[in-house]
């Protein structure tokens, strides 16, 4: 792998989704990345369905959090295993771990022990509700951080039916923010010579994305509640319903307003609806009208039409959809890679591009231990 980032060891040794997603993050900027599994597998490994290959065992959950990575595995519990985890902290510059407070204490790896090991190693330490306050020796998951986190109290559509986002959120974004606290530390270890510990949490990390529902309660002392499909400050703005099914229009200013209310003939400066403030006040109402005109025509004609006027609209695509779309493909958001047991495969790709870059070789998330022999190989090369 090529990249920014290809100068760096990372030693991973998480598990699940949060701290992968973050090693996943620095491997596709080039980093050279050492998955230290359990014998047993990362737990991930099985989740599903849907499983897949010959077996039917090798799990998509996996494939999705470890692209770019050699694996190896290690029992941290055994002498030697620990000795073979100090060997591997001695030449690596990253170190990720998503194990619950004090475990790796037990296991002889607090943060002192692995900077006297490594005075340079910048530590990602990745938790459910924080390292420390009252609550922070808590085990967290996705969906129980969520909802801590008030997310699924914004999602669903109405205040009595409160959802979890779709996608596993907090973990993501842990491992988003993880990653990112890692790209600085190692810029200003270029200053100090020193690494540091960066810790986030999936609770952290989502409340960290709250944004205006958050300042509409710490300042403007409204708590935000689940809205559906439409917007908690703007209006119009969420799927609407025409012809055919369901349309995305968002409108943000109030020229845009006006383009859309003349497409739609509806009176623009009538009183309830002349600003975004009375329009949202009346918002159900305009719902009902806007959607009493898109239902003349199907999503295919408003989505031009919306589109000759310059007005963000859209459909509400489902997964295969997004992956066959050309849009998608040419922003590099598939990649190819050739799996040991599958052959080539697709998977989602990095989102992030680099001007001049040739696209990177990319290799598939590896089997269990694949690399054993090859990483202490390197490992004893880099020792010499």
């Amino acid at each position: 792998m090529q990249g920014p980032l290809s100068d760096i060891v990372v030693l991973d040794l998480s598990r699940a989704l949060a701290g992968p997603h973050g090693a996943q993050m620095l491997a596709d900027l080039g980093a050279h990345v050492i998955k230290v599994e359990h014998p047993s597998g990362d737990e991930s490994r099985g989740w599903g369905p849907p499983f897949v290959g010959p077996d039917h065992d090798i799990s998509t959950y996996f494939l999705a959090a470890n692209r770019n990575k050699r694996s190896i595995t290690v029992d941290m519990k055994s002498d030697e295993g620990r000795d073979l985890i100090e060997r591997l902290v001695r030449q690596s510059d990253v170190l990720i771990e998503n194990f619950r407070t004090g475990v790796l204490d037990r296991l002889g790896l607090s943060t002192e022990r692995l900077h006297e090991l490594n005075p340079r190693l910048v530590v990602l330490s990745i938790t459910g509700f924080g390292h420390d306050g009252p609550e922070g020796g808590r085990p967290g998951y996705d969906q129980i951080a969520q909802g801590e986190a008030g997310l699924m109290s914004l999602t669903g559509p109405s205040p009595d039916e409160p959802y979890r986002v779709g996608a596993s959120i907090a973990d993501l974004l842990a491992g988003i923010h993880g990653a990112y606290g890692v790209v600085a530390a190692l810029y200003e270890r270029e200053r100090t010579g020193r690494g540091k510990v960066v810790r986030t949490s999936l609770l952290a990390s989502a409340v960290g994305v709250h944004s205006y529902h958050g300042t509409a309660w710490t300042v403007g002392g409204k708590v935000p509640r689940a809205a559906g499909n439409h917007h908690a400050s703007i209006a119009p703005y969420g799927a609407f319903r025409c012809a055919d099914g369901m349309i995305q229009i968002a409108v943000a200013n109030e020229g845009q307003w006006r383009k859309v209310a003349h497409l739609l003939d509806i009176d623009p400066d009538i009183p309830k609806y002349a600003t975004n403030g009375e329009r949202f006040a009346h918002r159900e109402e305009l719902i009902s009208d806007m959607e009493k005109a898109l239902a003349r025509h199907d999503r295919a004609h408003w989505l031009a039409a919306l589109g000759g006027l310059g007005v963000p609209a859209g459909a509400i695509r489902s997964i295969d959809e997004v992956y066959a779309w050309d849009q998608v493909r040419s922003q590099g958001l598939v990649v190819t890679v050739d799996h040991p047991a599958l052959g080539p495969i697709e998977l989602p790709g990095p989102p992030l591009r680099f001007d001049g870059d040739v696209p990177a070789n990319h290799t598939a998330p590896p089997a269990l231990g694949q690399d054993n022999d090859a990483v202490l190989d390197w490992l004893s090369e880099r020792e010499r």
